[in-house]
């Protein structure tokens, strides 16, 4: 990490101390929702202060591996969706613990890499909940731009959204249900397949 990198790093950190919003934090923290440190600032407030630094690649590596939910947010507003390769978007996905991150580094990084649409599909087929919920999320986001899947894949959403429709976990529930509801919002055939296949559960 260059000098330069650290002190943005460092006045970045500090700045979240002038923005904690301590109710949300200890709202966030009552439901479940528990980061290293967490300032609770609000989402605007984060993606006005990214718009400053623009976009830079090293800078959001640094952040994001801080574990505190301000810098991981921030990291996803300032990393050029085109250096989010397979290997790092692995890396990545290994300090997502929270479904709060994983639901905006859908949103703001991952809907636009290429490999978007092969990484939704081995994520809702992954043992982890967190991936599962990465997924659908992803898959989300592809149908409502309209990026319709093949036959394959297809049956494999639907195998593995009749599962995930099914669980405990209400985050996935919720995730996998609105997916459907997204790939129902494709057309008419697609709306006949998720409601022949999963109309007892959604």
């Amino acid at each position: 990490m260059t000098e330069e990198i650290h002190e943005m790093v460092k006045t970045i950190k500090q700045s979240f101390r002038l923005m904690m919003n301590g109710v949300a934090s200890s709202s966030m923290r009552e439901k479940g929702v528990v980061y290293k440190l967490n300032w609770g600032v609000p989402l605007t407030n984060l993606q006005e202060m990214a718009t400053s630094y623009g976009k830079n690649y090293e800078l959001a590596i640094e952040l994001w591996k801080e574990d505190i939910r301000e810098c991981k947010i921030m990291a996803t507003y300032i990393m050029p969706p085109e250096k989010m390769l397979p290997d790092m978007i692995d890396v990545w996905m290994e300090k997502v613990t929270t479904q709060e991150i994983a639901e905006i580094l859908v949103l703001n990084l991952l809907q636009h890499v290429n490999s978007a649409p092969v990484l939704a599909y081995q994520w809702i087929a992954s043992d982890d909940i967190l991936r599962q919920i990465t997924g659908y999320h992803l898959l989300s986001r592809l149908f409502m731009k309209k990026q319709e899947a093949n036959e394959r894949g297809i049956n494999e959403f639907i195998d593995h959204a009749a599962t995930a429709l099914q669980s405990d976990h209400v985050g996935l529930k919720h995730a996998a249900a609105n997916c459907v509801y997204r790939f129902m919002d494709l057309g008419d055939a697609y709306e006949k397949i998720a409601q022949s296949a999963l109309g007892a559960l959604i």
